[in-house]
């Protein structure tokens, strides 16, 4: 390990948010936040969590403080699946539409003690930087200064004062058992052979939360464990202001029995970068048994990707199947799926679709990354081999620093060529 690394400053942010997605429309077409009233604001937040401990903190925390404090965080380890992605942007344009501060924290410090991209930080920081991107070119709301990126590496080192003594307390209160309970958060098990590191780490994501100043932590099912360890924690310090939990729904992958979407199964999950033929045929291979909602993955995509984001769920059918359907609601779609008036090969091809309609907007941005500026220029590596390689993502940008250069110019003929068969017609 580089050991000057640590004290390197994350790559600049250099990209502009674009105009406000269909994601936006929660803050756009709701009330203004001043005008908003506790009940209001109660069931936004809330409707981000799948499990919320407790409701009646989360109550009497919108009634007195003006702008709370949501706390969520990501470890840059590869690339990005759609439920990271674009459920992300959901939940966060949820929170800030309601009145809340969303600190995201970028744990490229955490993946460096996680192995993540061979623990290299240069690399760790430009995956980072690199799904930065991604959320505001797909539209993550920052107007207003409500969503503040913070790197871990950087706020740790500024304040390691306050940091490590904090770090220091939850392990010295907390025996080896109950910290191993966390151990999933890093998407490890207990029966892992895990490294010192890997073991002070959920000492350090629970002191994230105090060191952050987090009233709400806006975190995965899978980080239940640490974030239960913080309440905890608060009992041990007599503290009477404890960190209240919304837990968002994991989606799960496309195929049978996967509860959770893993970047180790490409053909299960969609990433960002997928293109539209990848879209298409990995749902037509997914599991949606019909007439059955529970476990069906294609109906978990719909009802937490496609209804937040369009707020409907188009159907285009043959007359003799029912013709063209717009569903305005989810339950109304369960109702028409449990009954077979809807066929799964009728939602597939709806799903792929809406999804594609998503991704477009990712595919726009990548246009711009190739035109931009040296200073996008890591991320733009990444993406090069990262997003279409069966390689690590170690390799992946390795390699993407030589195919970068001709993929740029390969756009750039392209482009050209284009213009001059618009120009001669």
């Amino acid at each position: 390990m580089d050991p000057e690394a640590p004290n390197q400053s994350p790559p600049s942010q250099t990209m502009e948010s674009p105009p406000p997605s269909p994601a936006d429309q929660v803050s756009s077409s709701s009330n203004s936040t001043s005008e908003m009233s506790v009940e209001e604001k109660f069931r936004i937040v809330r409707s981000v969590g799948e499990e919320c401990i407790q409701e009646d903190e989360l109550m009497n925390l919108l009634s007195k403080k003006p702008l709370p404090v949501c706390y969520d965080g990501f470890e840059p380890s590869g690339r990005m699946h759609i439920a990271q992605g674009v459920m992300k942007i959901i939940n966060v344009n949820k929170l800030t539409s309601a009145g809340c501060k969303v600190k995201i924290w970028i744990a490229d410090w955490f993946a460096q003690l996680n192995n993540k991209m061979g623990g290299d930080l240069k690399k760790i920081q430009t995956v980072g930087q690199y799904m930065i991107e991604i959320w505001k070119a797909v539209g993550l709301n920052l107007q207003g200064d409500k969503v503040e990126f913070l790197w871990s590496s950087e706020e740790i080192n500024s304040r390691s004062h306050e940091y490590w003594p904090l770090v220091m307390d939850i392990a010295r209160r907390n025996k080896l058992p109950r910290i191993m309970r966390c151990v999933q958060i890093m998407g490890r098990s207990e029966q892992d052979e895990l490294t010192a590191a890997q073991i002070l780490y959920p000492c350090m994501q629970c002191a994230d939360i105090f060191f952050l100043k987090a009233d709400i932590c806006q975190l995965g099912m899978d980080q239940r464990k640490v974030n239960v360890l913080a309440r905890e924690y608060c009992d041990d310090i007599k503290r009477k202001n404890k960190p209240i939990i919304l837990s968002h729904h994991m989606l799960p992958g496309l195929q049978q029995g996967q509860e959770k979407m893993s970047k180790s199964d490409p053909s299960s999950s969609i990433f960002m970068e997928d293109e539209e033929a990848e879209v298409n045929l990995k749902i037509k291979k997914a599991y949606c048994p019909p007439m059955i909602v529970a476990g069906n993955p294609c109906l978990e995509y719909i009802k937490f990707i496609i209804f937040p984001w369009f707020h409907e769920f188009k159907v285009e059918r043959n007359a003799d199947n029912g013709g063209e359907k717009t569903f305005s609601c989810f339950e109304e779609l369960v109702a028409d799926y449990e009954s077979g008036n809807l066929h799964p090969a009728d939602l597939k091809p709806a799903l792929s679709k809406a999804i594609n309609k998503i991704l477009q907007v990712f595919s726009l941005f990548l246009l711009s990354l190739s035109l931009s500026s040296v200073s996008c220029d890591s991320c733009y590596q990444f993406w090069c081999f990262g997003a279409h390689s069966g390689l690590g993502s170690d390799a992946a940008l390795n390699l993407g620093l030589f195919v970068a250069p001709i993929k740029k110019f390969l756009l750039l003929l392209s482009l050209c060529y284009t213009a001059f068969v618009f120009v001669q017609l």
